[in-house]
Parts: C-alpha cells; sequence; structure tokens
C-alpha cells in the first residue's frame, strides 16, 4: 500500500522542463565582430566606388543582427566614414591613408550595409552611401583663413589643372598624361590668391615627345598606368606654379580592386562629365547589390533598414523610460551599445 501511494505522488508531482536558451545579447557597436563587419563593409565600398577617395571608418552608428538559423546571421550596419588623402586608383593600403584634415575640408560619409555571416565568413549584399563635405561655416569658425573647396568646372580650377598637366608631361619623359577626373579643388583668396588642385591622370599611346598630343587615346585597361597629382597655383602677389605626380605603374585589377576597369570605362573621354557639371567633392552615392548574393535584394534593403533603424530608435526610448525609474544610491548604468567609439573626429 505505502509503494502504491508514493507512485500516485509521483506521478502528481510537477514535471519541470528545461528553460529555453536565453537569446543572445545585442551586439554592441565596439564589439569585435561588429568592428570585422564594419571593416569587411568600407573595404566593399572602396572596392566598388568609381570616383574619388577612398574612405575610412569613422564611427559604427548602429548594428542589428537577425538570426537566420545556425551559423546564419543577417548584419545591418550603418557607419559614419571619413574620406582619407588617397585617391580610388592609389594602391596605398587603405591602413596607410591619411585621414583628410578637418581644417582640409573634412568629407563625411554615412553608409548602410546589408552583410551575411556564414560560418564565420562575412559576405556584403547590399550597400548604399553618399558623402557631404564639412560646412563653410564649420571650417571658417576654426579656421578663419584656411582655403574652402571649390567648384570642379570653376574657370580658375580648370585653368590650374591644365596648367599643371602640361608642365609635367612638358618636363617628364615617357607616356603623356592625360586627366581623368579632378578630385578636389579649394581657392584661397586673402592674405595670397592660390589656387589648389588634387587630379587623377593615366598613361596614353602617346609619348611626351610627340607633337599631336590632342590624338593621344587612353590605353586599355590591361597596359595602362595610372597616377596621382597635386599643384598649387599662386596667382597673387606673384606668379607661381608647383606641380607633383605620382605615376603608379600598371596594376593588374584583382578581386580586391575591380574598380579598376569600371573607372576607365566611365572616363574614355579623359574627362568625366562631373569635371563639366561642377561638384565640390565626389558624392559616394554609392547604391549596390551584390550580384553574387544569394538572395533576391531589391526593395527588400531599403525596407529592412528601415525595420532596423525603427527598432533601434524604440529600444532608445525604452531605455530612456527605464532610466526614469529612480535607481539605488551608487547604481551605474551599463553603457549603451551603440552608437560606438569616434575613431577619428566627429563632423
Amino acid at each position: 500500500m505505502k509503494a502504491l501511494v508514493a507512485l500516485i505522488l509521483l506521478v502528481q508531482l510537477p514535471i519541470h522542463k528545461a528553460a529555453p536558451a536565453a537569446p543572445p545579447a545585442p551586439l554592441g557597436c565596439d564589439d569585435p565582430e561588429s568592428e570585422a563587419a564594419a571593416e569587411a563593409a568600407v573595404n566593399y565600398i572602396n572596392g566598388h566606388s568609381h570616383h574619388g577617395y577612398k574612405f575610412v571608418l569613422n564611427q559604427i552608428e548602429n548594428i542589428r543582427v537577425l538570426r537566420q538559423g545556425a551559423n546564419n546571421e543577417i548584419i545591418f550596419l550603418e557607419l559614419d566614414l571619413l574620406e582619407t588623402t588617397c585617391h580610388i586608383l592609389s594602391p596605398t593600403p587603405l591602413a596607410n591613408c591619411t585621414v583628410r584634415s578637418f581644417t582640409d575640408h573634412a568629407v563625411e560619409g554615412d553608409c548602410d550595409v546589408k552583410l551575411q555571416k556564414v560560418n564565420g565568413e562575412l559576405s556584403v549584399l547590399a550597400s548604399k552611401c553618399h558623402s557631404n563635405a564639412d560646412s563653410n561655416e564649420d571650417i571658417h569658425d576654426v579656421c578663419p583663413d584656411c582655403p574652402l573647396l571649390a567648384l570642379s568646372n570653376d574657370t580658375e580650377v580648370l585653368a590650374t589643372v591644365t596648367e599643371a598637366l602640361s608642365d609635367y608631361n612638358s618636363k617628364n619623359a615617357g607616356a603623356y598624361l592625360k586627366l581623368l577626373e579632378i578630385g578636389r579643388a579649394k581657392i584661397q583668396y586673402h592674405p595670397a590668391h592660390i589656387v589648389f588642385v588634387e587630379f587623377a591622370v593615366a598613361a596614353t599611346n602617346c609619348s611626351t615627345e610627340e607633337a599631336n598630343v590632342e590624338a593621344c587615346q587612353l590605353l586599355p585597361d590591361h597596359q595602362s598606368n595610372f597616377g596621382f597629382c597635386t599643384a598649387t597655383k599662386v596667382i597673387r602677389p606673384t606668379q607661381e606654379l608647383q606641380v607633383n605626380c605620382q605615376v603608379y605603374g600598371h596594376q593588374v585589377p584583382t578581386p580586391d580592386t575591380p574598380f579598376l576597369s569600371r573607372v576607365l570605362q566611365s572616363t574614355t573621354a579623359g574627362l568625366v562629365p562631373g569635371v563639366v557639371q561642377g561638384f565640390i567633392n565626389h558624392n559616394l552615392r554609392l547604391s549596390h547589390n551584390n550580384p553574387l548574393a544569394s538572395e533576391s535584394l531589391s526593395s527588400e534593403f531599403s525596407a529592412s533598414m528601415l525595420s532596423a533603424k525603427s527598432v533601434a530608435r524604440r529600444a532608445v526610448a525604452e531605455v530612456a523610460q527605464r532610466d526614469k525609474v529612480p535607481r539605488p544610491v551608487g547604481f551605474v548604468p551599463p553603457p549603451p551599445p551603440c552608437p560606438g567609439k569616434i575613431h577619428h573626429f566627429k563632423i
């Protein structure tokens, strides 16, 4: 009888199921995994830019991770970038490129990037970027005499580029160099009148000794040499021109530099349309879907990014609401996971 009662009691005891595993903690903007994803994103952006300069990471503004299953994640990043002094054609590794200083009229890039991480391997699915130069007012508040960015089709800018390239070709033997694009230009009016220009060049099928250089054509992609020039022209109080060109030599396109052929194809006339239209900086304006991506991306990328941003805004609001609750004396709330640290400076 005692055994029967014990059995009945045992059957009636509640069965305790194992608690479900807690979801992983949200990824913070300064976590190593976030930094690795941002590095892959920046490399992708620079590798698919057609004009202007390379950009570096300045800050991870937000990150959102969607778990797709075991060892499969979709990562959404909002990135703040800064322009460097390395042209997009420069073979200089990004780690060795100098971030353009605030007083050199810095340019900031904003990018939304979608990545996939499968078995620890990151790949970029899509990206959207744009960039803007810092305001003239901000520059002059810090440096009243600093020259400001000028339009690429400004008459003084075009005259300086033409004179500088002609001067270089006349003094250097070898292939005749032709203009690819004007990277940027600045004009200073006080206390002296000075024009500063930066421009990319490429070798042609002519030598500098040939007379009819107007007929010279850019070499095919697999033969061409690229270069980058800076020039300073003093207009007042004296007339003076200084030109410095660095020719990189022939570069064979690799998976890390797929932009070379596209840059050359878009500049076959030797003068990009942007020079005619006029701009003060090359806007990234990058909207790119990876053709190798394993999923359809059309409008889904924009919708997902908007969803990620709304979730982030709700999370910030919830934290703000919780912070209104009285805390014990000495309580120190944990730091917010985003935005992340500023690597250089904030515009």
